[in-house]
């Protein structure tokens, strides 16, 4: 099994308590600790303007500026989003943006893409709000705008919702273009479809993913699973050369009175950040029901059990990560070793 981090850019109030001027510090320390650790396969980071569990004031740093940022500090890990909202910016510039940061990166950007769903920064930004639909269907022709341009080095796509002739992209991503540069040789920058609609997102992932994130439990990954595999065969593609990740929140504790002290600094820093109390007990409530809460060995035993179904690739988050690294360092001594390929 290989792993990947989410590094606090306060998107999940991660960073409330830390003057705007050393929190670049908290993630670039991370990152670089990652970088150094072969342990780790890849760095993370969401894209998203408003903080959860509500809007605030609190800090919340944007998906592509970070990924330069971490491309140009960091010279081993592999860098993704999980994951870019397709609408937030446009196909053709994104895919710009993105080959300029895997030249950065000396080819180590993923492509995390999705249709988006956080409905208040939508509107907020002046998106609107489509129909889950037409997100879709932008998502799709993007995906197919990025893949010209990166294979190709422009885009020409007559769409439904995108119309583009002869966008170009050079240089395009070292990868699939320069020779000695990771990634699919086909497809330019690995393209992970994220999300597990079963209709049309799965089908999206089964013509265009390198690799797919979706459903992190045992019976929602072994579901989703399924549903791609149909969706491969429906359109002739490879079922078994896609990756297939989840993401997963980490609370970890050598005993369940440590695990049970995470989730009350969790709770504590939303009170902090103003959330209501209410609210700040149900995201607590909530994950101390994930699946890759406990101790090691439960958290083992648990990706041991997805990894037999066949997720081979595990994002994780750890909200404590910009104040306390202990857990991280118990996952590093007792849960790697345990599953790392």
């Amino acid at each position: 099994m290989r792993f990947g981090m989410f590094v606090p850019q306060g998107w999940r109030m991660d960073l409330v308590g830390i003057e705007p001027q050393h929190q670049w510090g908290r993630m670039l320390d991370l990152a670089q600790r990652l970088d150094a650790d072969e342990a780790w396969e890849s760095v993370w980071v969401y894209d998203h303007f408003h903080t959860v569990p509500e809007p605030s004031q609190e800090a919340c740093h944007e998906a592509w500026s970070l990924m330069s940022a971490l491309a140009a500090v960091t010279g081993r890990v592999r860098l993704g989003q999980m994951c870019t909202c397709m609408s937030y910016r446009e196909p053709t510039y994104l895919a710009k943006v993105a080959a300029t940061v895997d030249t950065i990166s000396g080819g180590r950007v993923e492509m995390g893409i999705g249709a988006g769903w956080y409905e208040h920064e939508w509107r907020a930004y002046g998106y609107g709000f489509p129909r889950a639909g037409e997100r879709l269907a932008r998502l799709r022709e993007g995906v197919e705008i990025f893949r010209q341009m990166w294979t190709t080095g422009s885009a020409t796509l007559d769409g439904e919702h995108y119309q583009v002739d002869g966008a170009m992209c050079w240089p395009r991503p070292l990868q699939g273009s320069v020779e000695g540069f990771g990634g699919s040789a086909s497809n330019g920058i690995p393209m992970w479809i994220a999300g597990g609609g079963e209709r049309k997102t799965l089908r999206i992932a089964a013509e265009y993913a390198d690799c797919t994130n979706f459903d992190g439990t045992a019976e929602g990954f072994a579901h989703k699973s399924q549903i791609l595999r149909q969706h491969c065969a429906d359109v002739g593609s490879d079922f078994d050369a896609i990756v297939r990740s989840a993401n997963y929140n980490v609370i970890i504790g050598r005993d369940e009175a440590e695990v049970e002290d995470r989730l009350a600094a969790i709770k504590d820093r939303f009170l902090q950040a103003g959330v209501a109390p209410q609210k700040a007990e149900e995201q607590v409530v909530n994950l101390r029901t994930q699946p890759a809460v406990g101790t090691p060995e439960q958290i083992v035993e648990m990706l041991s059990g997805l990894q037999q179904l066949g997720m081979t690739y595990a994002i994780t988050y750890f909200a404590e990560a910009a104040y306390d690294t202990s857990g991280i360092e118990l996952f590093e001594d007792e849960v790697i070793p345990a599953l790392a390929r």
